[in-house]
């Protein structure tokens, strides 16, 4: 089995592409399952996934652009976030500092890429990565796509979305839910690719047993709250039916985007 795993849906159809592995660790042991679906109203999946199971580096994308140039950025972005860390393993640097490097190399590429070629202009994605060593983890992230931490049954929303309504209520500024907002809130003020460089927000952790880390896109969480998440994560122990689980919420209400979730479980 490859250890480096890197997923995206076909174009053409609907289905579900998945990957489950259980990885040893020095303390803890981890579990891993990622699931992502093309959604009722998308034609291809924007969406991309990717993890390596020796270095402990995992990746969700959500890619934007339209058709191929979404898809292309949140590939690339996964690719390049995985090669670049994996090649920075040997080095002694703080596994920050290796996702962040990490981050930047495929932020470099992507905005390269839509440079060169005029049908890619505008490309980007967004991305959310956890780096883990021994039971140290490191959380960075890009745009909104989120990362969770589940522990003793509550469920804490750990990254903070770069979009205009999130950045907006930061500042104590009230939204009202209308039509208007809705579409604000799909408005993303920093992403990998659309400028020559960019910062990501970055969180460390200390892991225990039974911790659980989900990283998704918005896909899933504009379907369901950190409650909403607990109640169907602590339902069930298979991590790949809790990924399908949450793959059917965001169906329930209607679907509208690609949908990607990865769980990370400790024992």
């Amino acid at each position: 089995m490859n250890d480096q795993r890197s997923r995206k849906a076909d174009a053409q159809q609907r289905g579900l592409q998945s990957n489950h592995l259980t990885v040893p660790m020095m303390e803890l042991r981890m579990e891993v399952a990622a699931l992502s679906d093309v959604g009722y109203r998308r034609l291809n999946n924007e969406d991309s996934f990717g993890y390596d199971s020796k270095t402990n580096i995992f990746v969700v994308c959500d890619g934007m652009g339209g058709l191929a140039a979404g898809e292309i950025a949140s590939y690339k972005a996964v690719e390049l976030t995985l090669k670049t860390y994996n090649e920075l393993s040997n080095q002694e640097m703080e596994i920050e500092d290796r996702l962040r490097s990490a981050i930047a190399s495929a932020n470099e590429t992507v905005w390269n890429m839509a440079q060169q070629n005029h049908k890619l202009r505008g490309m980007g994605t967004t991305l959310v990565a956890a780096s883990i060593l021994r039971n140290r983890l490191v959380l960075g992230n890009v745009g909104d796509s989120r990362a969770y931490f589940l522990r003793d049954g509550d469920c804490v929303q750990i990254t903070e979305d770069h979009s205009y309504v999130a950045e907006q209520m930061r500042r104590g500024r009230t939204i009202i839910s209308d039509e208007a907002s809705q579409r604000l809130r799909q408005f993303i003020t920093r992403a990998v690719g659309v400028l020559p460089s960019v910062e990501p927000d970055f969180f460390v952790l200390d892991l225990e047993p039974d911790d659980i880390i989900l990283l998704t896109t918005d896909g899933l969480t504009r379907y369901a709250d950190a409650n909403k998440l607990a109640h169907h994560i602590y339902m069930y122990s298979n991590l790949e039916e809790i990924c399908r689980g949450l793959i059917a919420i965001a169906h329930e209400g209607g679907a509208e985007d690609n949908v990607t979730c990865m769980l990370l479980r400790f024992s």
